[in-house]
């Protein structure tokens, strides 16, 4: 009988149905919970409610003695399952994605003998505090069983011998490697038990099992070697991950026994040695093979290599040594290729233009050298490429154009290119950018102009000069834009105000001028994540390459961090630092709520320090030092709980310091010198008898700006006075005139080391300061 599935309330007329066998309500936004009536259907033999939003608890379905499915996965049911005792008839169950409290042993279910599939992921299993000894009358043929809480091993599982399915995953089950599941059920085709805490060595059966094609017992504490027998007593195996262990010792040879192999994963590992030749020439059916994050070394494979199926190969974060073999030429299928960290070198081999399906290539951090080909902009499938960390030289290739329509992740930094980037280079979907510690040279035109959903953009450390272009404001999804230390010049573009995405902007070591824009927004990828995930489904309809697993460099607390990964997301930070940007600070500063980093040292910005910056309750570092800021320190900074680093060096500040309390109580001298009428500590001057000064300087500052226009005009009068006099005399007297240039060319010569050795560096460097 085909499943009723409609859209109406579960009390509706449902009840009155008592011969109804096959009941399906499933994906159907039901709310509520299950009504009472719901026990009238003493008939139903299969009931299906998946994928809604009932709540409650499932006592009504006690009396549905008839059931032989019921799936009530994806929903928010809660309480026991004592209610499914009497279900005698009950084959299959699934409960998976609820707030069931279920017991690991499966108490409530030992009477149900027909039972053979059980699925219960995602709910809290707990550990009786009564353990049931006696022998469940089921046996199972699909267990599938995970939760949010730790919970003890399973005894019921040492009665069970016909399974054929177990996947015990992300449950942190602690002891040893479970060898008797394999050994007690010669049918089981599958067993994982990822994302726990087992640990010891990986024993393997006894007797040499047949039946078995997926093994994964990776993100465990295994160690010690694999075992030289397991291509002999794991003979049938087509998914193997091993991944996220402890194992030591080379690769077992006998692994390439494996010919129905098609994955294999032994990454982060402590594994040594190379390649087993054996494995390269026997698994010929292997489409992954994911070695990364071991300690394997020499060349990456011999001449005689068999794997001509591989669709993915990881062998980054390892010692190979060597060229990037010529043998992966004929891997005609592959998508993925990633041998980066390593210690390769030469040029990136021609004939990898052969590999027609390649998506992502990472190349990254190794020695190679050359120039970026321009064939790759032939490759068509490119998506991700990622070559930073090596000797590449040269421009990038205007054949890239030719990746505008697929390529998402392009970052080529930390090499030797130089050129301009190509005007027509701006990938519609791609979402990060990284050429950063590069020689580009030249203007921003219109790369990246049509890069609506680019997320990370970083230029930094380049020789690029110009104006930072308007087309900035639409790139709607920026986040991250890092233009630090190149040569723009011109205002800070008010367009990047439309951008209400971005968490990091680094404009600082440019020669920027102008104020700063007073409707700047600042947020963190935590909080639009979402939105952008989604807009990037709706408009690409792809998923999105963007990862904040990318590190990104960003200077806080006068050091340079790395970000990435959960931290990434909540970090945010300005830092307009060594510039010329002249005007006040905006009062709208407060609107940066979420920033944790503001640097606007080293410019030439006047007036107060805003009072509202002590809005920013999740500031922590704050540097305005190096600019000529007046008036008063706000003494509401205070109450900024999580400040670790102030500076407002270097400025015309006056009156006291703010009191030392709290996290101001920690910020020594050089926080405040440089200020002539600052005064408090930690400063050596006492307030109490700095004040008379004080106003004594404020009133002649008052009294000067009345003459200033009296001031200027004799100041330039005594100077060319001053100068008609010197050049009378020297022309006067040979002998003066020869004395006199004589000490301006010594003056000179002394003033340009000078600059040469202290100077230059301190500015190439102020960011830092």
């Amino acid at each position: 009988m085909e499943p009723i599935r409609v859209r109406v309330n579960l009390g509706l007329g449902l009840c009155e149905l008592r011969n109804l066998q096959h009941l399906g309500i499933s994906e159907s936004n039901l709310t509520g919970s299950l009504p009472e009536c719901f026990s009238n259907l003493t008939s139903l033999e299969h009931l299906y409610l998946y994928s809604n939003q009932l709540f409650g608890n499932i006592s009504v379905l006690e009396r549905l003695i008839s059931l032989e499915s019921l799936d009530l996965s994806s929903n928010q049911f809660s309480g026991n399952i004592s209610a499914l005792k009497s279900l005698k008839s009950l084959r299959k169950l699934d409960l998976s994605n609820n707030n069931f409290e279920i017991p690991s042993s499966l108490g409530p279910l030992f009477n149900l003998s027909k039972l053979q599939y059980v699925i219960v992921y995602n709910n809290t299993i707990y550990a009786e505090t009564e353990m049931y000894y006696a022998a469940p009358t089921f046996q199972l043929k699909y267990i599938g069983l995970s939760c949010r809480d730790a919970a003890t091993f399973p005894q019921f599982l040492y009665h069970q011998h016909d399974l054929r399915y177990v996947d015990l995953s992300n449950i942190k089950f602690i002891g040893e490697f479970p060898n008797w599941l394999l050994e007690n059920n010669t049918h089981l085709h599958t067993l994982i038990l990822a994302n726990n805490s087992f640990s010891g060595n990986f024993e393997l059966p006894f007797l040499s099992h047949t039946d078995l094609s997926n093994l994964d017992i990776s993100k465990n504490f295994f160690h010690g070697n694999i075992s030289n027998e397991i291509g002999a007593k794991l003979p049938s195996l087509s998914f193997l991950n091993l991944s996220k262990n402890y194992f030591g010792g080379s690769i077992p040879v006998s692994i390439g026994d494996m010919n129905s192999l098609v994955e294999l994963d032994l990454s982060n590992n402590n594994l040594t040695g190379g390649v087993p030749e054996h494995l390269a020439i026997g698994c010929s059916s292997l489409r992954v093979l994911i070695l990364s994050n071991n300690s394997l070394q020499g060349k990456m494979f011999s001449s005689n290599f068999n794997l001509i199926n591989l669709e993915e190969l990881q062998l980054d974060q390892n010692h190979f040594s060597g060229r990037i073999p010529d043998c992966l030429s004929n891997c005609t299928f592959l998508s993925t290729l990633d041998v980066s960290n390593n210690q390769l070198f030469g040029e990136i081999p021609r004939w990898m233009k052969n590999l027609s399906r390649l998506s992502i290539l990472d190349l990254s951090n190794n020695r190679l050298v050359g120039e970026i080909p321009r064939w790759m902009g032939n490759m068509s499938y490119l998506e991700e490429i990622v070559m930073a960390k090596n000797h590449l030289e040269g421009s990038i290739p205007k054949e890239f154009c030719l990746l505008n329509h697929n390529l998402k992740l392009l970052d080529l930094s930390v090499n030797n290119i130089s050129g301009s980037l190509p005007s027509c280079f701006s990938p519609f979907w791609i979402s990060q950018v990284y050429l950063s510690r590069n020689k580009l040279k030249g203007p921003l035109t219109n790369a990246f102009r049509n890069s609506t959903i680019l997320v990370t953009l970083d230029l930094s450390y380049n020789h690029l000069i110009g104006n930072i272009p308007n087309w900035i404001g639409r790139l709607s999804q920026l986040s991250y834009l890092l233009l630090n230390n190149n040569r723009f010049k011109g205002g800070i573009p008010v367009e990047l105000c439309k951008l209400g995405h971005l968490s990091l902007i680094d404009l600082s070591n440019n020669n920027l001028s102008g104020t700063i824009p007073h409707c700047l927004k600042i947020t963190t990828l935590n909080d639009i994540s979402q939105d952008y995930v989604r807009y990037v489904a709706a408009v690409a309809q792809a998923p999105s390459s963007f990862s904040t697993e990318e590190p990104i460099q960003f200077t806080t607390k006068n050091i340079t961090y790395s970000y990435k990964g959960r931290v990434l997301s909540l970090m945010s930070g300005i830092d307009l630092s060594c510039n010329s940007l002249t005007g006040e600070i905006p009062h709208e500063v407060k609107n940066f709520q979420k920033i944790h980093g503001l640097n606007l040292s080293h410019n030439s910005l006047t007036g107060p320090i805003p009072p509202s910056i002590s809005d920013l309750k999740q500031i922590e570092s704050i540097d305005l030092s190096h600019n000529n800021l007046s008036g008063k320190i706000p003494s509401q900074l205070v109450e900024l709980y999580s400040l670790s680093f102030f500076s407002v060096a270097y400025n015309n500040l006056s009156g006291s310091t703010p009191d030392r309390t709290a996290q101001f109580a920690t910020f020594d001298e050089s926080s405040y010198q440089g200020n002539l009428f600052l005064c408090g500590a930690p400063l050596p001057k006492n307030c109490s008898t700095f004040g008379p000064t004080s106003s004594m300087s404020k009133a002649s500052t008052d009294n000067d700006s009345i003459d200033m226009n009296v001031f200027y005009v004799s100041f330039v009068v005594s100077y060319v006075m001053v100068l008609l006099t010197i050049a009378s005399v020297l022309y006067i007297n040979p002998y003066w005139r020869r004395i006199w240039f004589y000490r301006v060319e010594a003056a000179t010569t002394s003033c340009y080391y000078f600059l040469e050795d202290y100077v230059l560096p301190k500015r190439f460097h102020c960011g830092n300061m």
